[in-house]
């Protein structure tokens, strides 16, 4: 048995002193960047886009340590708030466990991969 977890976290923002659309996409692309390069997750802005200083942010995680998966969500929400670029006004985590079943190898199969159509030797 292999385990596949995935874990999401929804980080809620309140953007002090935005008076635009604009000035708010450049705090959030500051944002989404930096958690980008320190923790290599999948970051995107979620919900508030329409509003000038909210902004919702999902990051996404994948691994086979549950442990691990909501201990590097959690560490990128705290960097957010520790950027100090928006307060965070609320922080969820979810993780899903994806049990897999491991198919045993069948060595006939990668004889037909190899074959592309092609004339037999």
């Amino acid at each position: 048995h292999t385990r596949m977890i995935v874990g999401a976290c929804v980080v809620e923002l309140h953007i002090h002193g935005c008076r635009s659309l604009k000035a708010k996409r450049g705090v959030v692309r500051s944002i989404v960047r930096r958690v980008r390069n320190r923790f290599n997750l999948s970051v995107a802005e979620v919900g508030g886009q329409d509003r000038w200083q909210r902004a919702v942010l999902g990051l996404a995680a994948a691994g086979s340590d549950a442990l691990r998966v909501r201990q590097v969500l959690e560490q990128a929400s705290e960097f957010i708030e520790e950027l100090h670029l928006a307060e965070v006004r609320s922080v969820d985590f979810e993780l899903v466990d994806l049990p897999q079943e491991e198919a045993p190898w069948d060595e006939d199969d990668d004889d037909d991969d190899d074959d592309l159509g092609g004339e037999s030797a």
